[in-house]
């Protein structure tokens, strides 16, 4: 193999395709990236058995081939060259080492053979369809901060991709839970995700695909079976295989007799929240709300180190009522919400709460209490 690429395709690529590449691995092959040469093309190949990414970067081929070389070794060193550069890269004639070199760097770096490498054989796909790079970055950025990351529930290390019928339309539904919280996001189901298999698509292969749907134009191919997912976004193919296991029925843990209801500015009370929540302690990061008619009172105790309190402006019109939650998840949910207030629909201090995002109902959030 030798061909001639330009440093910053070749860095993009190998950026998409060796974060897969686990640092410490028991199986040395794992630890490489495919690379094969061939018409106008470098085909980059990185899997960890579980989570498969493929990339076609165009290439002045002079002689094909194909080899593996160590992922993060590659890496860093193309990482080092300098910009606007041209990388060579040649295999020896016994094929054990590749040449790489730009300007007055060379480097050369230990093969293994490509026949060792391991496909991840997708079989057939039963549900194929089109949806928007923004429709798929919005139901994981909605709902990915809820995966649990508890390995005992390992049914819950995952978002959880299924159509459902809501208000007598057809949606692509996203939900996420670890147990304190859950995350729920809707958008229109696409032609051909009709009848699809629920899905659960692990944490590691959704954090790829939040970084791989950066280009709001893309549209991403989805092809799903019962045992794995393939995303093709431009010259990039992502296969993975689907969490074995059955998410729990999430709809019965969304209150819907939640009467009580605050409205808040986002932005203030989440700015409260965190400057309140400076006082707690690591191990019990509760903050209490107390709520009275248009006013809300944050309270944070920490025998330890003192106590923190501070008033935001609220509309609310019920009983006055007291509840505690975890201000780090407080914050994750705000985090999330587009418009400039946020909907607390409340039932009493021992109950779950629904959160809602004014700019739109396509997701909610549900919260567990915690004893303040």
């Amino acid at each position: 193999m030798r061909i001639t690429i330009e440093r910053s395709n070749l860095l993009k690529s190998l950026n998409h395709v060796h974060r897969v590449v686990e640092r410490r691995n028991t199986i040395p092959i794992l630890s490489n990236v495919l690379l094969k040469a061939d018409g106008q093309n470098l085909d980059m190949k990185a899997t960890d058995l579980d989570l498969e990414i493929t990339e076609a970067t165009p290439a002045s081929v002079e002689q094909a081939g194909a080899t593996t070389v160590p992922a993060h070794l590659l890496y860093d060193i193309v990482r080092k060259l300098s910009d606007g550069s041209e990388v060579l890269l040649a295999t020896s004639t016994d094929g054990g080492s590749m040449t790489v070199q730009s300007g007055r760097s060379k480097f050369s770096l230990q093969c293994l053979p490509e026949s060792d490498f391991p496909d991840l054989t997708a079989g057939t796909f039963t549900h194929s369809f089109k949806l928007k790079a923004t429709d798929l970055k919005m139901l994981i950025d909605r709902t990915q901060f809820a995966i649990s990351t508890e390995e005992t529930r390992y049914y819950l290390n995952g978002i959880f991709f299924h159509t459902i019928e809501s208000k007598g339309e057809l949606k692509l539904r996203a939900v996420a839970t670890d147990g304190h919280r859950l995350a729920r996001a809707d958008v229109d189901a696409p032609s051909g995700s009709e009848g699809m298999p629920g899905i659960i698509i692990p944490r590691k292969t959704v954090g790829e695909l939040q970084k791989l749907v950066d280009n709001p134009e893309a549209i991403v191919t989805v092809e799903v079976s019962d045992a794995k997912i393939r995303m093709t976004i431009g010259s990039i193919v992502l296969t993975s295989k689907l969490i074995d296991g059955t998410f729990p029925d999430y709809q019965r843990v969304i209150p819907t007799g939640n009467d009580k209801e605050m409205r808040v500015d986002c932005t203030s009370f989440a700015q409260a929240v965190d400057r309140v929540s400076t006082i707690s302690s690591e191990r019990g990061r509760a903050v209490k709300l107390a709520l009275s008619e248009g006013q809300l009172m944050l309270t944070v105790n920490n025998p330890d180190s003192g106590s923190a309190t501070e008033e935001v402006a609220v509309g609310y019109d019920t009983d006055a009522m007291e509840i505690g939650f975890n201000a780090k998840y407080l914050l994750d949910i705000t985090a999330q919400l587009s418009g400039e207030e946020a909907i607390f629909l409340l039932a009493d201090a021992g109950s779950p709460t629904l959160i809602r995002d004014t700019a739109g109902d396509d997701a909610l959030y549900v919260l567990m209490p915690m004893r303040v």
